[in-house]
Formats: C-alpha cells, structure tokens, sequence
C-alpha cells in the first residue's frame, strides 16, 4: 500500500485490482462518451478517434477477455501433458495474443450491429444516444465478468497482457509467416479492418443526411385541450368563424422559408378529374423554421362562400408561391370537404 498512489485509493477496492487492460478497457469507454456528449469536444477529431477505437475494438476486446481469463501463454511442446480428469489436453483452450487481437476485432464487427438491430425493434430506436448506451453499457459488464473471473484464478494463471512479446510475436507473424497460407491470411485480416476503420470513419465524419421533406397537417383542439387529428368542423353557417391548428414540420436540413394558402373552393368532378369552379382565398401564412423546427398556428375560418361539399384546401409552398396557386403547383396539400349554409 505504501507504493500506491495517494488517487488511487479514492477509489473502491475492486477498481484499484482491476488488471491494467481492463482498466484501459473502461477508460476508454469513458473517453468515448465525453468525447461523444460534451458539447466541447463532440466537434473535434477526439470523438472520431475515440469512436472508431470504441466500436472496432474494445467491445470485442471484452467479450474475448470474459471467455478466456486465464494466461494463453500455455505449455510448451514438450510440456504438454493429457489431463484425464478434463477429458482434453492442459491448454488446449488457450488463445495467444496475435488471436485474442484478432478476434476482438471480428468479434467487435459482429457485436456492434447486433446491438444497433436490437435497438432497432425496441421504442428508443437507432440514434446516437441509446447506441451508446447500449455498447457502453454491454462492455462494462462484459469487463466486469472478466475481471471476476480472472480473480477466480490463481494469480500465476491469469491472463495478463505482455506488451513486448505481442510486439515481437505480431512482428514476425505479418512481416516473417511460416507459409503461404499464413501470409495470405494476414493480408487478409490488415486489409479487412483496413476497411471496416474506413467504413466507420466515413460514416462518424460524413454523416448521411437523410430523406428531406416537410411535413404539413391540420388539427383541432380537444376538450382536454391536446391538439389531435380528429374532430375537424364540416358544418359552417356563412360568416360564422370555426378554429382550425395549421402545423409544418421542418425536416429539410436546412433553415426554409414557406408560403401557407388557404382557399374555399366549389368543385366539380368531371370523369376523374376535380375542376374548381369557384375560388376564395380566405388567409396566407409566412412562417420561416429552422431544420427539425415544428410550427402551429390557429386559423379562425369564416366562409363567405355558401354550398354543399365546398373544398377547404390547404396549400403549402417553400418560398413564394408561383403565380398560378393550385395543387398542382403546391409542395404540399390538406383538404377538408364542408357544408356552409346561409
């Protein structure tokens, strides 16, 4: 105790055993969500970094070092002996470092999208937020079942990571392999997460934006006072005012201007086509929202125009409307069929 850092002992018995790998293993998930969360850091290369590391690495990395605690190292040749009780050969079930690397790079491939399918069928979806969560929350516990069961082990039995020997073993294996076999292998693995560090870094850096339009829809105001789509007045009396929820949502990924038109309309349908016989414009809006924006607006109609099955048509425009305002040349359109009687 007298060697150890003064910091270290603020910290919880069970985080100061933690083996150093694993320890690197939660400082790097802890990296990752300060680099993905604060608003200081989340626009700078340190969140592209932290997260390629986080997602192509360390979830694999754990979950290999849950399956096997003890030391890969393992006898020798001529030290390997038959264990009756096992039924199986002392280390056959050890793995080497070129090998744990490896897997946790396939492994962390395979884990990542799996959770991102799973979020998929669940209410928060995929988005940034609960995939962290998620991956972050996976790799502690897989880390925390790692290090108990390497403290079940004896001490000269637990795995630990030998840095210099992984450098000379990783040395000789991509730059000096046994076979042919081996090398084609190795070309194989650097090239494959070659590709997938390409692949997630162009999706961190380039984000794909996403389908751009504009939603629009009329509502009504309930008895509670929530604003629903249901419940749309159809019978006026002319002059008398009836109160309609005009609503645009912004999605274009960009700051738009719109144009609303609002117009009673006496049709006709002649064969399959609707022809307007008569028209009044009753109100125009001029809202400007920014991306992901939502605006609503009460609109107080009061129809001057008197018939049966007049048309309250609703015209949405980016920008000014042309010359010609009809539905044809509208980005958007809403209706409601009404009765207005003198």
């Amino acid at each position: 105790m007298a060697g150890t850092p003064a910091w270290k002992l603020l910290l919880p018995r069970q985080l100061r055993r933690l083996p150093a790998d694993l320890a690197a293993v939660v400082g790097v998930v802890v990296l990752t969500n300060l680099a993905v969360l604060l608003p200081v850091v989340s626009d700078t290369p340190v969140r592209v970094i932290a997260g390629l590391v986080f997602a192509l690495f360390i979830p694999g990395y754990a979950f290999i070092a849950a399956l096997f605690p003890e030391d890969g190292s393992g006898p020798t040749d001529d030290e390997v002996v038959t264990n009756p009780e096992a039924g199986g050969i002392d280390g056959i079930d050890d793995i080497d470092g070129i090998e744990r690397v490896s897997l946790s790079f396939g492994l962390s491939i395979a884990l990542v999208p799996l959770v991102v399918l799973v979020l998929n069928f669940t209410p928060w979806g995929i988005r940034l937020l609960p995939i962290l969560v998620s991956l972050s929350g996976l790799t502690l516990v897989l880390t925390g079942v790692a290090a108990v069961r390497r403290w079940a082990l004896p001490a000269d039995e637990r795995f630990r990571v030998p840095y210099r020997s992984w450098l000379v073993a990783g040395r000789e294996e991509l730059f000096s392999p046994a076979t042919r076999t081996d090398a084609a292998l190795n070309v194989l693995l650097v090239v494959s997460i070659l590709l997938a560090a390409g692949s997630v870094g162009y999706a961190v850096t380039v984000p794909k934006e996403g389908e751009r339009f504009s939603e629009f829809y009329l509502l009504t105001e309930g008895e509670d006072g929530e604003l629903v789509a249901d419940g749309y007045p159809t019978e006026f009396q002319r002059g008398e005012s009836r109160s309609l929820i005009v609503g645009i949502g912004n999605q274009e990924h960009e700051r738009t201007e719109y144009t609303v038109v609002t117009e009673l309309q006496r049709v006709e349908r002649v064969g399959n086509e609707t022809r307007v016989r008569e028209r009044t414009e009753l109100r125009r809006f001029r809202p400007t929202l920014e991306h992901n924006e939502t605006w609503h607006r009460q609109h107080e109609v009061t129809p001057e125009m008197t018939g049966e099955r007049l048309r309250l048509q609703y015209l949405l425009y980016r920008g000014s409307p042309p010359a010609t305002v009809n539905q044809s040349t509208a980005y958007r359109e809403v209706h409601l069929w009404v009765n207005v009687t003198g």
